[in-house]
């Protein structure tokens, strides 16, 4: 396996714009000829659907949602930010740039990142064109506000539900599209098998969730757009349905799979109140813009919030971070909340051994702004809040906890957004390229943006100008090759007849990934959770219980084969974090520390991105490393202090 990321030369605010100049295209009477498959709908996906069908390709799009406007982008909440500088508060495209760079720990590469500050811009323009209702200031501007790892107000959002906006503006361009026939859309349709055709991606396999047909369909490229692979920890704030199959399937055809360690966890979910929750639930990082984070100073105390007074609370974040505050990044603020349950400081009910909760007070602001102010910015949030724990956040402060959230690890890409595997292309959270180590808030959506509207539609037609039009047919033997193997694993499945279920294996599965590659991972238990997970994904192939059959609405069948591609990639991230002797970002080794409990890294020896090759099943997989440059910027100890 090659790395080589096609960075180009130049100085780095040039990169961009030069490399659009000297990439090869596309005329447009040629673009009618091309064939273009995408999973996946959401921000990256529809973005991409839109903007490639307007530009003439020919546009096949799946997912395995009844809609594509119910793709989990839209449970995205606070904001997305962009480098307008519209508070006039010393924002730029650079500031933006060093911001992502150093809140990814410095394992992101540089080019791009700026690329990423650049378009932000641009997305807001289009965003508005469509109509996406950002909150506006009284004179009809553009509001901002603050997310962690920032000191300007650079985030531009829609309440609480700024995911669910902008996907439907990207929704709304892609159904103009389906409706002129310029996109073919395959809803209730899960990809399964990647196809390659002289080692290039030129197809995939697909089964229908409705009727269990297994089906496959050609193109001179591929696009996986199919978010992040949380669910790895069963307990997550993604949607059930969101899993790792169609990048593990491609990872396993020899996509390398970058980074997998890079796990986010949010600081701001609402506790876990039981055994056998299915998810968690996301309170958006906004809400720390004017909530205060604080914990009791006394252990266990069962004292009623209001009955605590001020001297005998501890605002720890404040305290530890004063140049941020409540605004630390997410990975600074998600540890120390676990260090505060951790040492018996935690609120509300028992979990297990522990209370696992800390507050979110919102008093001082509304004595400050006044309730009303408070309900324009959060109120759908506290709404929510208030529906599933049964307490007011105005009247009483919000109960959170960190939860598994996004995943920094995706395929490996170059600057053109394409794996390894030529013709594969990789954009949003699928991918492993703009977020290092950890992800600033608002950034996905940023990302996901410019990767469907801004980058994809430059770098694909270099490729197609330079592989030209084969004009492939699904009558091909690798594509009747790739049908047997899924009818194979699908058969494989429902034959085992065991005891137990998918989402049994599931759990059981996430609890070994949460105590031993969760919020903080050490040698001794990456190494059990190594041993643990082969053993259960033995115990699986014996014992799972799938019922009905692969020929119709089946959804046991589904999870089924989304736990089989878990339980072997739960594997490749514990051994990357095994390998990767540092602690950066999300990435915490306990045995990597400071003195003051915060992350130390080993720029000497892990400055680079790991990217694993697949090499058989029972054998190991082969490490590959693209050494990370940075030429603009200082590496430095990552301080919010």
């Amino acid at each position: 396996m090659k790395l080589d990321a096609k960075i180009p030369s130049g100085p780095l605010e040039q990169k961009w714009d030069k490399h659009k100049q000297d990439i090869k295209l596309v005329n447009p009477a040629n673009k009618r000829k091309y064939k273009v498959i995408i999973v996946g709908t959401g921000l990256a996906g529809a973005s991409a659907a839109a903007t490639l069908s307007e530009l003439g390709y020919q546009v096949s799009v799946f997912c395995f949602q009844d809609s594509p406007r119910r793709a989990h982008s839209i449970a995205a909440q606070g904001g997305i930010n962009a480098a307008k500088n519209y508070q006039n508060d010393g924002d730029s495209v650079y500031r933006l740039f060093y911001d992502t760079v150093k809140g990814g720990d410095f394992r992101a590469r540089e080019a791009n990142v700026y690329r990423l500050a650049q378009e932000s811009t641009n997305i807001i323009d289009q965003c508005v064109a469509q109509g996406v209702p950002f909150a506006r200031e009284y004179g009809g501007t553009l509001s901002n506000r603050s997310f962690g790892g920032a000191q300007v107000s650079r985030t531009f959002y829609a309440k609480g539900q700024t995911g669910q906006q902008l996907l439907l503006g990207a929704y709304s361009a892609l159904e103009k599209q389906i409706s002129r026939g310029a996109v073919k859309m395959f809803p209730r349709t899960e990809m399964l098998e990647l196809v390659l055709v002289d080692g290039h991606a030129k197809g995939i396999v697909v089964r229908d969730l409705v009727t269990g047909e297994i089906s496959s369909h050609a193109g001179d490229a591929v696009i996986l757009a199919s978010g992040g692979y949380g669910n790895v920890f069963y307990l997550s704030t993604n949607a059930k349905g969101s899993n790792v199959t169609a990048t593990y399937r491609a990872y396993k055809k020899g996509a390398g799979f970058a980074n997998p360690c890079y796990t986010q966890i949010h600081p701001t979910c609402i506790p876990q109140a039981g055994d056998y929750q299915s998810k968690l639930t996301l309170m958006s990082e906004s809400l720390r813009n004017d909530g205060r984070v604080w914990v009791p100073k006394k252990k266990d105390d069962l004292r009623a919030p209001h009955e605590i007074p001020e001297d005998e609370r501890d605002y720890y974040l404040e305290r530890k971070y004063p140049s941020y505050g409540n605004l630390a990044p997410r990975d600074i603020s998600s540890r120390s909340a676990k260090e505060a349950c951790d040492n018996g400081l935690g609120v509300g009910p028992k979990v297990g051994d522990k209370r696992l909760g800390v507050y979110l007070d919102f008093s001082d602001s509304i004595k400050r702004l006044g309730e009303p102010v408070v309900a324009d910015r959060y109120d759908n949030l506290f709404q929510m809040y208030e529906r599933i724990t049964g307490e007011n956040p105005y009247k009483v402060p919000m109960r959170i906890y960190p939860a598994v959230h996004y995943t920094m690890g995706g395929l490996w890409v170059d600057y053109n957004l394409m794996s390894n595997i030529p013709g594969l292309h990789v954009l949003g959270e699928a991918n492993f390229s703009d977020h290092g180590a950890n992800r600033l808030g608002a950034s996905a959506l940023m990302q996901g943006l410019a990767d469907g509207y801004f980058v994809i539609p430059y770098t694909i037609g270099d490729y197609f100008a330079k592989e030209g039009h084969k004009n492939i047919s699904t009558d091909r033997p690798e594509f009747k090759e790739a049908e047997a193997r899924v009818r194979e694993l699908t058969n494989k499945m429902l034959a085992i007849n065991g005891k137990k279920t998918p989402d049994d294996f599931h759990r059981a599965l996430g609890k070994i990934m949460w105590d031993q590659c969760g919020m903080a991972r050490n040698e001794k238990g990456l190494k059990d959770a190594l041993q643990r997970i082969p053993e259960l994904r033995e115990e699986f192939w014996k014992n799972v219980k799938v019922s009905g059959s692969g020929s119709e609405l089946n959804q046991e069948l589904e999870k089924a084969g989304r736990v089989a591609d878990f339980l072997e990639f739960g594997e490749l991230m514990c051994l990357d974090a095994l390998k990767r002797e540092e602690s950066c970002g999300g990435h915490f080794r306990e045995e990597h520390q400071t003195e003051d409990g915060e992350a130390k890294r080993n720029d000497e020896k892990f400055c680079h991105v790991t990217a694993w090759e697949y090499k058989g099943e029972g054998k190991a997989p082969e490490e590959h490393r693209e050494k990370l440059e940075y030429e603009n910027i200082h590496l430095a100890v990552r301080s919010y202090k």
